[in-house]
């Protein structure tokens, strides 16, 4: 079970969001969607540290995949260059490849399109799929997940932060606005 910042459990409404119960259902997902070829490709931070675990779960060789949308943002106005210390460094050739992109949660969907704006300045994949741990609605962008591990509702002055604690395990704290 996962535990907010004061140690109770994270929840949304009624339900407890376990992010490592969630993580494993992911990572079948995502082991059926990539098949023998796709890449996984983490969203920072939390899809990042996802891919990584994954990566490393999967037995793939090498170093996981990470992506970054802070240079293609359309609130840079409002956020400047948060999250620009993080920098892409995918491990393989986009030019068609198949590819999967991991994220911990799926909001408005700007992320996504600022992140798929990123992945084609390094060439043009043959698929992209999204997986995601928990899919909260809210879309502002046609944006979906191939692949989300839960859905929930959460009020627009609430977010879904993912914790990773320093063995590794993921959880998920709700945050007031």
């Amino acid at each position: 079970m996962s535990t907010s910042k004061e140690g109770r459990p994270a929840v949304a409404g009624a339900l407890t969001l376990d992010a490592e119960a969630l993580y494993r259902e992911l990572s079948r997902g995502v082991r059926q969607l990539r098949g023998q070829d796709g890449h996984l490709v983490g969203i920072t931070s939390g899809g990042a540290w996802l891919a990584e675990r994954m990566h490393r779960d999967l037995g793939l060789a090498g170093d996981a995949s990470v992506i970054s949308s802070a240079m293609h943002r359309d609130d840079f106005a409002r956020r400047g260059l948060a999250g620009a210390g993080h920098q892409t460094h995918l491990t393989f050739d986009v030019n068609d490849a198949h590819i999967i992109l991991l994220d911990d949660v799926l909001y408005t969907g700007r992320t996504i399109r600022a992140v798929l704006n990123e992945l084609f300045d390094y060439g043009r994949p043959a698929t992209v799929k999204l997986a995601v741990l928990v899919d909260r609605g809210g879309r502002e962008l046609p944006v979906c997940a191939d692949i989300a591990a839960a859905r929930v509702a959460l009020p627009d002055t609430q977010s879904l932060a993912l914790a990773r604690d320093a063995s590794g395990r993921f959880s998920f704290q709700v945050e007031e606005q």
